[in-house]
């Protein structure tokens, strides 16, 4: 579990969306607190997203002003052990 400063991290899903759920579950096993926006119902806010981060496939998450990715990529940092530096406060 992270007990220093952590830059806020923001995951961004839809309903039934397997990977959404392992890639909080990712996070929740590792002590980070994290918000969801659900965007199934909100069709500006996909369009946000896209614009935010040019992808359209959930789930993505952004720690701080950085966009990591998907699941995949979240995994591929933790695994890295590079979760901790994209999560540290400088």
């Amino acid at each position: 579990m992270l007990t220093t400063a952590m830059k806020s991290v923001t995951v961004y899903t839809t309903d039934h969306c397997s990977l959404c759920v392992s890639a909080k579950a990712l996070l929740e096993r590792r002590g980070i607190a994290y918000r969801e926006i659900n965007l199934a119902r909100d069709p500006d806010g996909r369009v946000a997203l896209q614009q935010r981060t040019g992808m359209i496939t959930f789930p993505q998450i952004v720690i701080g002003d950085e966009v990591v990715g998907g699941f995949r990529e979240l995994l591929a940092a933790d695994y890295e052990g590079r979760l901790t530096d994209l999560l540290a406060v400088a």
